[in-house]
Parts: C-alpha cells; sequence; structure tokens
C-alpha cells in the first residue's frame, strides 16, 4: 500500500507505517464488556458484531450528509464525506448510539487503508480518559503540551519525531471522543448549581511544544490556531456545542443508532437459528422497538442479553423498558455471586449515586462522592464495573443512572421529601424516571429484583399508583394532548388494563387531536385503546409525514375506531398498508382524509385495501385526485360497503364520473351519498350519471354538484333521471351550476310527471329569476311535489316569487320544512309575504333563512308576531339593516317564542349599547 502525501522515501514514511500499525490494534474505550455498556468498540469490530449504524449530516453538511425524507446513510460512509468539506466535524448522538464505535470502524479502515488515506496520520484522544488522568500510556492532570501528550498516547512515537509529524499539519486529524465527557476541572455531581466547562474556557493554545491544559489543547485545535490546518473530529452528546468553533468552518453528523432492518442484523448475531431470531424479533419491534433506546446498540446488547437468558431458562420475554433493566440488574448480582445482602447495599449505594448524578445533571462523580455512598472503588469491584465507568465514575449510561433512582424510590432509599419532590428535581433532566417509577409499580416488572436484593416498599407502590390514576384523570379531562400522552406512556409501563380504564373514565376527551405523534406515543396510545376496547373517533388531524412505522404502531388504535380524522394530514407510502389492514380487521366506520394531498397514487393504494371492508363514509376532497383515482374507487365502490363518498375539489372532471356511473349502476355497489362539488364536469357527463339512476340498481339517495359546469343540458339530462320511477334520488343539489330560468320548466314536469317529492332541492347561486321559479313552486302546490328542504339563496327572485313561496306553505299538506331565500333583494314588502304564512296554522316551516334581503326596522313588528304564532325553530336575520331601536322587541320575541332555538342577528347595524341586552337571551347569535 503506498503512503499518502509522497512519504515514500521519507523519514515519515517509516512513522506513518509505524503508527499505522498501532493503531490496527488500538482501541477507543479499552474497557471491558458489559451487560449494561455492551462491548468495547475494538471488541465489536473483532468478534464480527458490527452493524452499520444510520447517521444523517446537519444544516451545514452541504450535501454530505442526508436529507429530510432520505434514507439515513451508514455513518461512517457520512463522517468520510463530511470530512472533505469541513475542517472541524462534530459527530452527536446520544449515550449509546455508538459513535465510538463508528469512530472505531474508521479508524480500523484507516488503518487498512480503505478510508481517509489522504491524512497521513490520525491521533485518537479519549477525552474523558484524558481529563480524568487515566488515558492510555500516561496519567496525571497537569499541564503538558500536544507534542508530549500524544507521545504518552502513543508510545511509538517519541517527542522527536512528533516535530516531523507536526511539519505536515495538513496531513493530520486528530479525533476527540468524549467532548462532553472531559472531566478536566468537573464539578461534583452534589454541586448541581456549577455548570461543566466548555472547551475553550482555558485561553487556546498556539504551540505544540508549550505545556498548557487540555482545555486550550482542545480548544486551540478547534479554533485553529494550533497546527493551522489540521483537521479535528469530535464525538458529543447532542447538548453539546463547540463554543470556540466558528459555525462556517464546523460540518454536524448525528448518529442515530441502528435502524429496524439493522436491528435485527444485530439481533440475528445472538441468535443464530433463522425462525427463533424471527420470534424474539417479532416481539422487541411489538414491545420496544418504537422506544428510542431500541436505536442504540448499548441497549441492544442489554436487550438480546436479557432476551438470551429468558428464553435459556423457559421465561416469558420482558414487555418494558423497566422490566428489561430489572431483569438485568438481578442477573449481574447472579453472575457474580452477589448475596441478598451484599446485593442490596451496592443497590443503595448505586442509587444515592444515581441520584447525585442524574438529579445534579453533571452525570459523573468524583472519587470521594463514590466512597462517601458506601460504594467501594469500581476498579476493585467487579459487579460495580458492570455499572459504572471506573475512570470517569459514570453510569455506563443515562438510563441506567434513572432506573437506579426510581428503584431507590421504591426500596425506600429516597430521603429527600415525597414523591413531588422527586418529581420537581428531576424535571428536565431524567426523561425515563416517571417510566421506570410507573413500571416498577407492577408487581412482576419488580419480582427479578425482588428476589435479588428483599422485598420493596409496598406503600411507595401504593402512592405512585394512585398518584398515577389520579394524573391520568386530571390529564384526560384536559384539551392538552402532552398531558394526554405522558399519562399513557406511564400506564402503558405500568401494564395493568383494569387501572388505565378505571383512570380514563368515562369522561375522558380522547377525540381531541393527536396529530404528529411520536413511534412511542402511537404505542402508547394504541395501548389506551386496546385497554378501552374501543374509541368514537381517532384523531390525528394535521399529522405531517405519518410513516409507516407510525401507522404500524396505530394498528391496535385503529381496529377499535369507530371513525379516523386524518384531514390536512401527509401520508408516506409505506402508511397505507397498516392504515386499511386496520380498517379492514376493526370497526371503522369513517375515514376522513380530507385536504390529504395523496394524489392517484394514495389513492390506488387506499382503494386496493378498502376491499371488503366495513367502511361506510370515505371523505376525500381536495385531495389532489384526478379520473385516474376514479378507476380504483369505481372498483372499491363495487367491493365494499361504502354509503357515502366525498370527493369535491379534485379534478376528476367528466371522464372520472363516468368511470363512477358504471359502478353506481352495478347491484353490489351500495353508495347513498356522492358528494362532487368543484370537481370540474360539465353537462356531458350527466348522461352517464342519469344512466346509473335509472338502471334499477343504484341505491344513490343524494348527489351534489355545486360549483360546477353544468348548464341547462346537464340539468336535463338530471330530469330524465327524475322522471323514471327507478330513480332512487331524493337530495339533488346544483347550486352555483351557471343555470338559467329554461332548466326550469324541464325539472317541474319532471316532478310533477313522476309525481316524485324530492326531500332536498339547492338551487342557489343561479340566475332562475321569477318566472322560473314561479313556475316551479306553483307545480310543487298542484302536484303535491314540494320538498323537505328547498334553497334559492342568490337566485334574482323579486316579490313575485315571495308570494308565491307564502302561498307554499299555506298548502295543507305542504311537505316545506326549511327555506332558504337569502340574497335576494326584495327587502320588507317582499319579506311581509312570509311573515303572513308565518301566521298561517298550516305552515310547518322550522327553519328560514332571509339574509341580506334588506330587511328594515319597519318589518320587526309583522315579523316578531308572526314568529310567537309560528312553530319556526330557526331564523337567519343576518346582513341585513336592523338597528338597536328593534332589539327589545327581538330579544322579547325570542325569549316569547315556544319553539325558538336560535335567532342570528349577526352582521347588522347594532352597536355595541345593545350586546348585553342580547346576551340575557341565549337563543341569540349577534
Amino acid at each position: 500500500m503506498s503512503a499518502p502525501w509522497d512519504l515514500v522515501g521519507t523519514p515519515l514514511h517509516r512513522l506513518h507505517t509505524l503508527h499505522r500499525d498501532a493503531m490496527a490494534a488500538y482501541s477507543l474505550d479499552p474497557r471491558p464488556d458489559s451487560l449494561f455498556g455492551g462491548q468495547c468498540p475494538r471488541e465489536v469490530l473483532r468478534s464480527g458484531r458490527y452493524v452499520a449504524l444510520d447517521a444523517g449530516g446537519g444544516e451545514d453538511l452541504d450535501g454530505a450528509g442526508v436529507g429530510d425524507g432520505e434514507r439515513p446513510q451508514d455513518a461512517v460512509t457520512v463522517v468520510t464525506a463530511a470530512l472533505a468539506q469541513s475542517r472541524v466535524l462534530r459527530v452527536a448522538g446520544s449515550a449509546g448510539a455508538g459513535k465510538s464505535t463508528a469512530l472505531q470502524k474508521l479508524l480500523a479502515d484507516w488503518a487498512s487503508g480503505v478510508r481517509l488515506t489522504r491524512f497521513a496520520f490520525l491521533f485518537p484522544l479519549p477525552l474523558g480518559e484524558l481529563g480524568s488522568g487515566t488515558g492510555q500510556g500516561g496519567s496525571g492532570t497537569g499541564e503538558r503540551s500536544l507534542a508530549d501528550l500524544l507521545s504518552q498516547q502513543h508510545p511509538h512515537l517519541s517527542s522527536t519525531s512528533m516535530d516531523l509529524v507536526f511539519q505536515k499539519p495538513q496531513a493530520l486529524l486528530f479525533v476527540l471522543d468524549g467532548l462532553d465527557q472531559d472531566q478536566d476541572q468537573a464539578p461534583p455531581c452534589s454541586d448541581p448549581n456549577q455548570p461543566s466547562p466548555l472547551p475553550g474556557a482555558a485561553p487556546p493554545c498556539s504551540d505544540p511544544n508549550q505545556p498548557a491544559p487540555l482545555s486550550a489543547l482542545v480548544s486551540g485545535l478547534l479554533r485553529g490556531t494550533l497546527l493551522p490546518g489540521a483537521s479535528v473530529l469530535v464525538t458529543c452528546r447532542p447538548p453539546a456545542s463547540l463554543e470556540p468553533l466558528s459555525e462556517s468552518e464546523g460540518g454536524h453528523v448525528e448518529v442515530q443508532g441502528l435502524s429496524q432492518e439493522g436491528r435485527g442484523a444485530y439481533l440475528r448475531l445472538f441468535f443464530p437459528d433463522p425462525r427463533e431470531a424471527a420470534q424474539v424479533l417479532e416481539h422487541m419491534e411489538e414491545t420496544l422497538g418504537f422506544c428510542s433506546l431500541a436505536r442504540l446498540p448499548g441497549f441492544c446488547w442489554t436487550l438480546c442479553s436479557v432476551y438470551r437468558e429468558a428464553r435459556a431458562a423457559g421465561r416469558a420475554l420482558p414487555k418494558t423498558l423497566t422490566h428489561v433493566f430489572a431483569q438485568a440488574t438481578a442477573s449481574l448480582f447472579q453472575r457474580h455471586a452477589v448475596g441478598a445482602e451484599p446485593a442490596a447495599a451496592l443497590l443503595t449505594g448505586l442509587g444515592k449515586m444515581a441520584a447525585g448524578a442524574v438529579l445534579s445533571g453533571a452525570g459523573s462523580c468524583s472519587r470521594e462522592e463514590v466512597a462517601a455512598f458506601g460504594l467501594p472503588p469500581p476498579q476493585a469491584s467487579a459487579p460495580l464495573r458492570d455499572f459504572l465507568r471506573p475512570r470517569s465514575c459514570s453510569f455506563l449510561s443515562p438510563e441506567l443512572a434513572q432506573f437506579l433512582l426510581a428503584v431507590a424510590y421504591h426500596r425506600g432509599c429516597w430521603d429527600r421529601g415525597g414523591l413531588p419532590d422527586l418529581l420537581e428535581l428531576a424535571a428536565g433532566k431524567a426523561d425515563l424516571l416517571e417510566l421506570f417509577l410507573a413500571g416498577l409499580c407492577d408487581p412482576s416488572q419488580r419480582a427479578p429484583l425482588e428476589g435479588a436484593v428483599g422485598k420493596f416498599d409496598s406503600d411507595r407502590a401504593l402512592e405512585l399508583t394512585a398518584w398515577l390514576k389520579e394524573m391520568t384523570q386530571e390529564a384526560v379531562q384536559s384539551y392538552h394532548k402532552e398531558r394526554h400522552l405522558r399519562a399513557f406512556r406511564l400506564l402503558q409501563q405500568r401494564q395493568d388494563a383494569a387501572l388505565a380504564v378505571a383512570a380514563v373514565g368515562p369522561s375522558a376527551r380522547l377525540g381531541l387531536s393527536y396529530g404528529g405523534l411520536s413511534v412511542q406515543d402511537s404505542a402508547a396510545l394504541s395501548y389506551m385503546a386496546t385497554c378501552c376496547g374501543e374509541l368514537e373517533q381517532l384523531n390525528l388531524y394535521c399529522t405531517k409525514n405519518l410513516s409507516e412505522e407510525v401507522a404500524r404502531r396505530l394498528l391496535p388504535a385503529i381496529i377499535v375506531a369507530k371513525k379516523i380524522i386524518l384531514t390536512q394530514s401527509s401520508l408516506c407510502p409505506g402508511s397505507y398498508a397498516p392504515l386499511t389492514a386496520g380498517i379492514q380487521r376493526g370497526a371503522v366506520r369513517e375515514l376522513d382524509l380530507s385536504y390529504c394531498p395523496m394524489g392517484d397514487r394514495g389513492a390506488q393504494s387506499l382503494c386496493a385495501g378498502l376491499v371488503g371492508s366495513a367502511l361506510q363514509i370515505l371523505r376525500v376532497p381536495c385531495c389532489r385526485l384526478t379520473e385516474v383515482s376514479c378507476g380504483y374507487l369505481a372498483s372499491a365502490l363495487c367491493s365494499s360497503q361504502l354509503h357515502l363518498l366525498d370527493l369535491r375539489g379534485n379534478d376528476i372532471k367528466d371522464a372520472g364520473l363516468v368511470q363512477l356511473s358504471q359502478s353506481l349502476r352495478s347491484p353490489q355497489c351500495q353508495l347513498q351519498e356522492l358528494g362532487l362539488q368543484m370537481c370540474k364536469l360539465t353537462g356531458m357527463s350527466m348522461e352517464a350519471l342519469s344512466s346509473a339512476l335509472c338502471s334499477g340498481s343504484s341505491v344513490l339517495r343524494s348527489v351534489d354538484l355545486r360549483d360546477n359546469d353544468l348548464k341547462d343540458h346537464g340539468l336535463a339530462c338530471l330530469c330524465t333521471a327524475l322522471r323514471d320511477p327507478h330513480c332512487p334520488l331524493q337530495a339533488l343539489c346544483v347550486m352555483d351550476c351557471d343555470l338559467t330560468d329554461a332548466c326550469c320548466a324541464d325539472l317541474a314536469d319532471s316532478l310533477q310527471t313522476a309525481g316524485r317529492a324530492l326531500t332536498e332541492l339547492d338551487l342557489s347561486v343561479n340566475e332562475l329569476g321569477d318566472a322560473g321559479v314561479m313556475q316551479l313552486i306553483r307545480t310543487f302546490r298542484a302536484a303535491d311535489c314540494a320538498p323537505q328542504k328547498l334553497r334559492l339563496t342568490r337566485c334574482e327572485l323579486g316579490g313575485q316569487t315571495f308570494r308565491e313561496l307564502a302561498a307554499l306553505l299555506r298548502t295543507p299538506g305542504s311537505r316545506l320544512k326549511e327555506l332558504e331565500v337569502g340574497l335576494n333583494q326584495v327587502g320588507d314588502a317582499g319579506a311581509t309575504h312570509l311573515w303572513g304564512a308565518l301566521r298561517d296554522p298550516a305552515c310547518t316551516l322550522q327553519h328560514l333563512d332571509v339574509e341580506m334581503v334588506d330587511l328594515t326596522d319597519g318589518c320587526v313588528a309583522e315579523l316578531c308576531a308572526a314568529v310567537r304564532s309560528s312553530g319556526l325553530k330557526s331564523l337567519v336575520l343576518k346582513n341585513n339593516q336592523l338597528t338597536d331601536d328593534v332589539v327589545p322587541a327581538l330579544v322579547a320575541m325570542a325569549k316569547d317564542s315556544r319553539t325558538l332555538r336560535e335567532l342570528n342577528l349577526q352582521y347588522n347595524d347594532f352597536s355595541e349599547d345593545v350586546f348585553e341586552l342580547m346576551d340575557a337571551c341565549g337563543k341569540i347569535r349577534y
């Protein structure tokens, strides 16, 4: 292999070869394997257990990472690409996400000449160990030069040889592992008010041979004052920042741990039998795959170890995080043959240490504090090394520390107040503490630990259970989604279905929107839905990018929901399969996908899953569907129980309606209501619709065609259907369809010929005029075919038509119950005909809308007398010219009326002086 930077024949060539061979055997984290800490990075590679880790780039990566919606790449590949663009690169990730393992792989690849060949030397520096004076090759926490530090860490390089290495800083890459674990001058865990120092607390160093504090060396490398041109790669946890680093020269990569496929590959390393591996993997994904911890290789090591032990012993696999940690802790005591009494003492000391580390936010303790907690030196205690990092005196993971703190509380070892005090101190510092506290209330989950250290304090479990029930009851009566989800997560960890049902109770507001759920919250909501047995509605309003995994976690909730709301949401392609699987298997009767930009591809996936389902109502308005989707919908109509289909606002055009009409002719089609508003239809497609209605097989009772360009010809086709005795249509809306008075004669004739009485007829926003509408009304009277609901809003009507309407209302046996005639400028003179009709005992009108017809105060006396003697339930008078003077009369009328439930007076000429008077009547809206 040729050396980089033309080193062949130079003194650096031998040093490069020597260093490369040394790095092939170097270990970034030379600790022993641990049940909670997993394998050390080098052992992971040596044993063949390395599984590619996911990573994504930050905004400053300039394309080296991945963008939103793209599949994450292998962390080593992303880091390699990012280093080609950034002199300083931050590699962030949660504890246990695999940052050090990824860097160990990067180091091994460099040593074998596979990656980063432009660097002649890679210098790994474990900051956590160096800060505590325990790094490889040396000790001591005093000042030292960079040359001395590197020589101590890498003894194969002398201080003299370092001068040669430093001559080409552009060929150097410093790997600073554990930036946030630097213990140099770190405060003790008992002092929560003193923050940890950031790199750069000391002035940056500029001379590689000048002794300086470790923080000054780190700061100099980051700022570029020390060995200008040298590249730096640092690892840290997400909250850490590089204060001395300017945003312009830094890159960022986020190590995200194992993907679902990665977890499967990792698990198969523990369970070589494919059948057993498949069973264990299914259990893991079902019970814990939703947890963010499940992405961490460190946690997966713990999980797989616990699973393997349980399978070997014939025990059931744990279902919760709490049970996993309890089983792992008990297993450690058993492996080290620790008796009950010393195990209890060790657990007590660890609980005290966890309280200090977690509640202070420091994450680690000094050796003096460890001794004060009654613990032996970690280096001298094999059991303790399975919980702590001996060199830094910190827990192997933040989650382990939180679990041990929860155990301490349940064992009665917490002496700093009650539960409220603990929760207040832990707020914002321990995101899993509440889960562990709730889980340990379950006797079966704490049983493994009680078998190892003795019984826990039962009063604590009772106290926590009572708190959980009360907290849940308060949460689910609120409208705050986060409060609901917090309670659901804790109840899921508690694993007591009876408690969950009792805590939620009948007054829970489970219908509020749970849009934008995380994978973990989706699982918690599904747990609650399963406990309750049914949901009136599953409201996922405004969910952005509903993923396959979230949809899969919601499957149990979908199965027990009667109605699913996904309005204004966006669905990823993979989410349709779990969604429709739940609809097919469950009790879902209504699916609302309004304003979801699913397009034709989404409609294809949706319709394929509706075959054979019991879904009755499908709302897909404004979903960017075209005539292509109508082919899929037409097939679904003949193989499902759909009763209502709302397609408004989609560009299906005439070709789409023709396809749907073919299905309407099928005896298998059960569709009764069809919404086709604003679908860019013309009269050309009405012939196909009319033919379907006359087929004798159609059960379509209501069709809404508003805001389409049907014109009179289109309505004429529908009139043909209305004449046919086989036509089942009862409600017809042709609002704003560019109709004229010429269509009224045909419509009147069709209704008279068939002797048909529609339940609802909407002709609003068409220029029908008096002549056309009067002909229609006279037909209603003569043939006794008046509809129950008649809408004639803004139809260019005058007083003559209002006179005819009044006569229709006075006709004995008139079916007309609702009449809307707003936006026709008839004034008081036209409206007086209606007031007279209301006083007639034959009038059965219940709803009247006379919005914006130019009413004045002059009509109010007659109006009030008419309403008092009528059976009217709702009256709309908004947008007229009524003033303060008539408000007392209107209020008195509303109060006096035995039947009136609502009086709408909005947008009249009222002043604030009469608002209080109108407020006194609950029937009035203004």
